[in-house]
């Protein structure tokens, strides 16, 4: 029977009775007392000098409260990367400053130069509009290769439009040259990684409070990191003493990555608010979030693959450009490096990996960390090459993986690219979706779809992902800033029940739910008894946010490091109420229990019996039950699955139909079933949405051409296949006390290349001499590679 409680269960998620019944409270619904309102005027062209900014027009407007420019933000800080990186000769990268708002030039459209405030949002829109502003348009950089080779600079003052060149590992790179040189066969392919624009549900929002009477500041804002946000804003940007900083992340409607980040807005709203003496709100528009969210993606990349005539992998190499767009966004120099070219070996014994990676500025939005953020691009790039190879080379889809996969005996494997993987099984994985896809009936439903008319096709993909992002001392070694632990508090109250605080913050992942199952497994009680509390800097401890598939596997490990403390101090307690030594208390069930013998207490006595300690030996046990612990891992946990997909292609219009897909994945220890199944199925709708539908696309002026749902293709309902999520082949984590290891990107990053391979070889199939097509696979895209 299934279980209904604790680990291995799947309740509904609590958070979700708010969601669906219109009660959820987001920062937009927030309203304080005497709340005023900012706009911003936002450049329309991508690059040009300022010459002069008038807001005298503006100011005279009704209801206007003030008015704020690049001048008033000349004497404070920029928006740092979190990742310092150096080029492959030791040169540090070109850090330009972010400033709050652009002074002296604009470098992309929608950049941000001015901000009104006043007391209504329309009265605001329409001052904003009255600023009247000159700037000395300069040629736009769009395209990366142009912009290396150019003399128009996104940031004159450091001379290039690249921000550096980095090699991974340098050591490995006269090995692999020369394996390549040697090899008996090599497959090269050039493929671009689609810029895609996040669209979370809920836009950006901060609202900025300022108490002068204590000098504090509290700002709400859409957030997957809060206590990120107020150190970058107290340590780098406003200066604001940390300690009169709060920074409260409520409710937020999706962050996919878009949301890890500060932004400029926030660090507006809180300045005003203080010039002000009353709060300050700012929503952003369906527009302004096309324009200004980081992007995702927007790699160009060449990779080769060396192998002998049997499909035996000799060495991989790839060359890639990278978009950061106008500015450093904080994970913008992380995620084309360390979270993408730690990652290129895949989970393949290819004894040589050399990865060269060239960031570069263009007059474009920020591009940085999005679902996945950087395994993504490594999975899609290994993922076509085998394919083309496998191809090239006659062997079939699947045994070229298998004969390269690393074995079970092999752990831990060091990768050439630096990585430890500590456990897995890719040939389980496989297994399982060769039976669940049921690659052996393809040839018949491929025959019965041509009987039809369509071109059928059968895509397949192994990946490995490295998550967690940490630990500490492994990620300050590549160039974090910051430390990558989590933290939780467990409080129990008097009366038993009980209040977590996690550093972790919730959008989506359903830690309301997940958390409780943990503690409640651990104490033996019910998880109804157990609260969540996340998301406000003043409340919980120093954590470092939801992203990269970190939440449990960090987060939930200071928990249960967190509940061991509450168990060994509830024993001790146990211990002197039963006249026993805490040696001898086990608990079982919610009871604490004198081994071998039927003398107990519960939970909750115990539990009140800490608050109560008039009999307690003091100078042994401190009064109360409330714990804190910080959890650093010992290494990433490296997720990995097989996907599978079928697809039709019309050979009249070239149009895709995704008939099935498949999703075989190692999570290790699964703690909510039907929350990882709902997992996986978002990441897949994302992943698919940039194989079929999604591209982010600047013209030659730096416009961006479809900033709206008219133009951006969404996936929709009717674009998502039939789904098939299988988590059943997981190896426990080897160092974590959980074993999980993350499932939260595991869809965006497995789905890309599983769609592109299956459309490459619908194609294939036919006799079309089609090796490659870039996402997304439009069917004019399509029907182009089909005609020549």
């Amino acid at each position: 029977m299934p279980k209904d409680n604790g680990i291995g269960a799947s309740p509904k998620r609590r958070e979700d009775v708010r969601f669906l019944t219109g009660r959820g409270k987001y920062t937009d619904d927030i309203q304080l007392a005497n709340t005023s309102y900012a706009c911003f005027a936002r450049s329309d062209v991508a690059n040009g000098v300022i010459k002069s900014i008038d807001t005298s027009a503006a100011e005279a407007m009704p209801g206007v409260l003030a008015v704020f420019t690049g001048e008033d933000f000349v004497e404070v800080g920029g928006n740092p990367a979190g990742w310092a990186i150096s080029s492959r000769d030791g040169t540090p990268m070109h850090e330009p400053k972010r400033p709050v708002l652009a002074h002296g030039k604009v470098r992309h459209v929608g950049d941000a130069y001015a901000a009104v405030v006043a007391e209504t949002p329309e009265q605001a829109r329409d001052a904003a509009e009255a600023i009247e502003i000159d700037i000395e348009e300069q040629p736009a950089v769009i395209d990366m290769a142009a912009a290396l080779s150019g003399s128009t600079f996104v940031h004159d003052e450091i001379g290039t439009n690249q921000c550096f060149d980095w090699g991974w590992i340098e050591d490995n790179r006269e090995a692999t040259d020369e394996a390549i040189k040697n090899a008996p066969h090599v497959t090269t392919l050039e493929l671009i990684n689609n810029r895609v624009v996040p669209n979370a549900m809920e836009p950006r929002a901060s609202i900025g409070d300022y108490d002068p009477g204590t000098d504090e500041y509290k700002l709400y804002t859409t957030s997957q990191n809060p206590h990120l946000t107020r150190l970058l804003i107290s340590a780098f940007v406003l200066g604001i003493p940390e300690n009169k900083l709060t920074v409260v992340a409520p409710d937020v409607g999706g962050g996919f990555g878009s949301k890890i980040y500060h932004y400029g807005e926030e660090a507006l709203v809180l300045a005003a608010a203080k010039k002000l003496a009353r709060p300050v709100k700012w929503t952003a528009s369906r527009s302004e979030a096309f324009l200004t969210d980081a992007h995702g993606r927007d790699h160009v990349t060449k990779i080769e693959l060396a192998c002998d005539k049997e499909g035996n992998f000799i060495a991989f190499r790839t060359e890639t450009l990278a978009n950061v767009g106008a500015y450093l966004s904080n994970f913008s120099t992380a995620t084309p490096t360390f979270l993408h070219g730690t990652l290129m070996a895949g989970t393949y014994t290819v004894p040589n990996v050399y990865v060269n990676v060239k960031t570069v500025f263009t007059n474009t939005a920020p591009v940085d960390a999005y679902r996945g953020a950087g395994r993504p691009e490594a999975t899609y790039s290994i993922e076509r090459v085998i394919d083309k190879c496998a191809d090239e080379l006659g062997i079939d889809k699947i045994e070229i993986r298998r004969k390269n996969f690393i074995q079970p005996d092999q752990y831990p494997y060091t990768t050439p690219v630096g990585l430890s993987y500590d456990i897995g099984n890719y040939d389980a994985l496989m297994d399982t979706l060769e039976r669940r896809l049921d690659v052996a009936g393809f040839e018949a439903r491929r025959a019965e779809s041509a009987a039809n008319g369509k071109l059928r096709g059968i895509g397949i993909n192994s990946y490995i992902e490295a998550c967690g992002i940490a630990p500490s001392n492994l990620v300050g070694q590549l160039g974090s800033r910051v430390g990558l632990y989590d933290a939780a508090t467990v409080r129990v109250n008097a009366t038993g029940n009980i209040s977590v605080m996690v550093g972790a913050h919730s959008h989506g992942q359903g830690h309301e739910t997940v958390f409780p199952q943990v503690v409640a497994e651990m104490l033996g009680i019910d998880e109804a008894s157990i609260d969540i509390v996340h998301g406000d800097s003043s409340k919980i401890p120093f954590g470092m946010g939801t992203y990269g598939s970190r939440s449990l596997a960090v987060c939930g490990s200071a928990v249960v490091r967190a509940t061991e403390k509450i168990i060994n101090k509830g024993k001790k307690i146990a211990a002197h109420m039963l006249e026993a030594s805490d040696a001898d208390i086990e608990l079982v069930d919610g009871q604490f229990t004198v081994a071998g013998t039927d003398k107990s207490v519960g939970f909750g006595d115990v539990a009140l019996k800490a608050y109560i300690p008039h009999e307690f030996p003091l100078e042994d046990i401190e009064p109360g039950l409330e714990e804190t612990a910080f959890y650093d891992p010992a290494n990433f946990t490296y997720p990995s699955g097989a996907y599978g997909c079928e697809v039709e292609v019309d050979p009249e219009t070239g149009k895709v139909d995704i008939l099935k897909f498949v999703a075989c994945d190692d999570f290790g220890n699964v703690v909510n079933p039907m929350i990882v199944e709902g997992q996986v199925q978002g990441g897949l709708g994302q992943g698919i949405g940039q194989a079929m539908l999604e591209v982010g696309t600047y013209d030659a002026d730096g416009q961006l051409t479809n900033g709206s749902y008219m133009d951006y293709a969404m996936p929709r309902a009717d674009d998502m296949p039939q789904m098939v999520v299988d988590h059943s082949n997981g190896t426990a984590c080897t160092h974590n006390p959980l074993g999980v290891k993350g499932c939260g990107e595991a869809g965006a990053i497995g789905s890309p290349p599983t769609v592109v391979n299956a459309v490459v070889n619908a194609l294939r199939s036919a006799g079309h001499d089609v090796t490659h097509i870039d996402m997304p696979l439009t069917p004019s895209r399509v029907w182009a590679a089909m005609n020549g």
